[in-house]
């Protein structure tokens, strides 16, 4: 069983070519806020702003198999959570690291990407 603890974020996307038109429009006209994104460690631009305590992550499109569009979850035991999705044959792909944070994606059975996340004390 998983335990949920809540949700952290939601990703979308938009064309590389308006990404900074995005980013005018979620600080300006909705006034979120934006922090700090670890650009290093992706290979596509975007932008992180805060909803309350969920982040929205901006960002573009690259060309891959499937899309890097997703929701992402708090767990309490990642590798619980990862043991149990194995178990029910559930696709598991790995996600790049983040400091602070023990992370992986899944595919639902309908082709959605999720994340599911712990954060890890320091």
């Amino acid at each position: 069983m998983i335990n949920f603890k809540r949700a952290d974020h939601f990703h979308i996307c938009v064309p590389p070519q308006r990404l900074e038109e995005a980013k005018d429009f979620y600080t300006n006209v909705l006034g979120l806020e934006l922090i700090d994104r670890p650009n290093h460690l992706f290979s596509s631009a975007g932008y992180w702003l805060n909803i309350g305590n969920v982040q929205l992550h901006i960002g573009v499109e690259p060309v891959l198999p499937r899309s890097i569009r997703h929701t992402a979850m708090e767990v309490l035991n990642i590798d619980t959570a990862r043991t149990h999705l194995q178990d029910n044959g559930v696709e598991i792909v790995e996600e790049p690291v983040i400091p602070g944070r023990e992370r992986f994606a899944f595919i639902d059975p309908f082709g959605n990407r999720m994340e599911l996340l712990q954060m890890i004390n320091s």
